[in-house]
């Protein structure tokens, strides 16, 4: 997802991954018997495989019943609980378990990083039948607050599983409705917006500006919901790019949110008083330019237009011209009787 976007030569193809064109019918045999559903239960309500954790409820000598235990508890490895307690990592109040959340994300880490990256991230993906390019998972990397594109650190899968309140890939599927949701809010929408600026950077490189066309790929996709009027012709005028821009700074691109918001479709309300960037000057000077250019086409056709309709279109070039029918030529009768001559 940024550090994926920064190395592809094609910033628009995906952000999960480098290529987006793995084969989907490849990944769930590379998982086997655990790759279904997370362990199911929990967030999704999916089915349950023989890794589910299991209770026994048989009774005791005294007539009463055995606490539900799990079976798996003392198997439970050091390294799956990481930094939670015992009891955190069988359930929270919820029903979301720690444990499952821990194994989903054993299923895509990269063997020697303790993270997600680019391979593990498509797989993730295609598990959850989701294109790596599409919004919803822009939108679950906000709410995991991860820091770059193509990597969940496990801090960051374990924390974001638990906000959204699932433990399994249905469960993290069947929650997708309800963040496009939330990310339709005022303040919701806003804090989505500036994440995915932080998203985009590539932290490795020390960047602290977009790259041109990553910008405007991460335009288009964070906007997917709610499409400003004036977002095409912005991005066009980045892709024209007369002035030269090469990055797009931090300010600019939280001032953009702003901008949409007060100018109007047909930049109206926009004033060079107000302390706008100097680039979205030259965005409307460019726009008004093209506007311009634009009006005064549209008005030449017209007057065409008015000028052949006034002339009725006779002689002009293009148009057809009614003849007088010829004689055919093997209609000797009719042509010779004309002349005083019959045929023998």
């Amino acid at each position: 997802m940024g550090q994926c976007v920064t190395k592809c030569k094609n910033p628009t193809s995906s952000l999960g991954s480098k290529s987006g064109d793995k084969d989907p019918s490849k990944s769930h045999s590379k998982k086997g018997g655990g790759g279904g559903g997370g362990g199911g239960g929990g967030g999704g309500g999916g089915h349950k495989d023989d890794s589910c954790p299991k209770s026994s409820s048989e009774p005791i000598n005294n007539g009463t019943k055995a606490p539900d235990v799990t079976v798996e508890t003392s198997l439970a490895p050091p390294l799956l609980l990481g930094e939670y307690t015992k009891e955190e990592c069988w359930a929270e109040g919820d029903g979301v378990s720690l444990r499952r959340i821990e194994e989903m994300f054993l299923r895509y880490k990269d063997e020697q990083e303790d993270a997600i990256l680019e391979e593990g991230m498509e797989n993730f993906c295609e598990d959850l039948h989701v294109d790596p390019a599409e919004f919803r998972v822009l939108v679950l990397a906000w709410k995991f607050q991860a820091a770059t594109m193509c990597k969940f650190t496990r801090k960051e899968f374990v924390e974001g599983c638990r906000a959204i309140k699932a433990d399994s890939l249905e469960g993290i599927c069947s929650r997708f409705s309800v963040l496009l949701e939330e990310a339709r809010g005022e303040e919701s929408f806003k804090d989505l917006y500036r994440f995915t600026f932080q998203f985009g950077l590539d932290v490795e490189e020390g960047q602290r500006s977009l790259q041109r066309g990553i910008a405007v790929a991460l335009w288009r996709l964070v906007f997917t919901q709610d499409t400003p009027p004036v977002l095409e012709r912005w991005l066009d005028f980045l892709s024209e790019n007369p002035c030269g821009v090469r990055g797009i700074s931090r300010d600019t691109w939280n001032m953009f949110l702003n901008f949409t918001q007060s100018i109007g479709p047909d930049l109206s309300n926009y004033s060079e008083d107000e302390a706008w960037p100097s680039l979205f000057d030259s965005f409307v000077e460019w726009e008004t330019e093209r506007r311009r250019r634009e009006q005064e086409q549209q008005q030449l056709e017209e007057e065409e237009a008015e000028r052949r309709r006034a002339t009725g279109g006779g002689g002009d070039a293009g148009e057809e011209v009614d003849c007088p029918a010829l004689p055919s030529l093997t209609d000797c009768s009719d042509a010779g009787a004309a002349q005083g001559w019959t045929p023998h």
